[in-house]
C-alpha cells in the first residue's frame, strides 16, 4: 500500500530499530511507495513512511531491491556529493559519500547477504542507511 511521506525532521532523526519477519508488510509498503514516487525518488527508508525499522528499498541499476537491517561494513573512495530527499524540504544538500561500500543485510527470508556496491547504487544505499541511523543530510 502506498503510504504518506513523513516530513517531520524530529521523527526522521530518530534511529530505527531492528527489522523482523513481522515487518514484511512494511517492506512491501515501502516498495509500493517508492514505485509511486519513481519519477523523483531512487530510494527510501522505512522511517520516511513513519515506521522506525531498519528497512530500505532502492533502485539498483534498474531493479528495485529491499534490504532488511543493512549495515555498511567497509567503505572506500570518499567524495563530496549533493543530494536531495523527498522527506526534506528545500533543495539538494552537500554531504560526504564513498564510491564503494560493502554492505551486509538480510533478505526478505532473513538470510544474511554481503555485497559490494559502487557508483550511484552505493550512494543511494549510504543515503538510506543514514535515514535508518537518524542522520539527515
Amino acid at each position: 500500500m502506498i503510504k504518506e511521506l513523513i516530513h517531520d525532521p524530529i521523527l526522521l532523526a530518530r534511529k530505527s530499530e531492528i527489522a523482523t519477519k513481522e515487518d514484511l508488510q512494511v517492506a512491501q509498503d515501502l516498495l509500493d511507495t517508492l514505485t509511486a514516487h519513481k519519477d523523483g525518488c531512487v530510494g527510501m527508508a522505512a522511517n520516511m513512511i513513519g515506521v522506525h525499522k531498519r528497512i530500505i528499498a532502492f533502485d539498483n541499476d534498474g531493479t528495485y531491491m529491499v534490504m532488511f537491517n543493512p549495515e555498511i561494513i567497509k567503505k572506500s573512495g570518499p567524495y563530496d556529493a549533493e543530494e536531495g530527499c523527498l522527506s526534506l524540504l528545500g533543495g539538494p544538500r552537500k554531504c560526504k559519500r564513498y564510491q564503494t561500500v560493502k554492505v551486509q543485510w538480510q533478505t526478505a527470508e532473513f538470510q544474511t547477504r554481503i555485497k559490494t556496491f559502487t557508483g550511484f547504487p552505493a550512494q543511494i544505499i549510504q543515503h538510506e542507511i543514514d535515514h535508518c541511523n537518524g542522520i539527515l543530510i
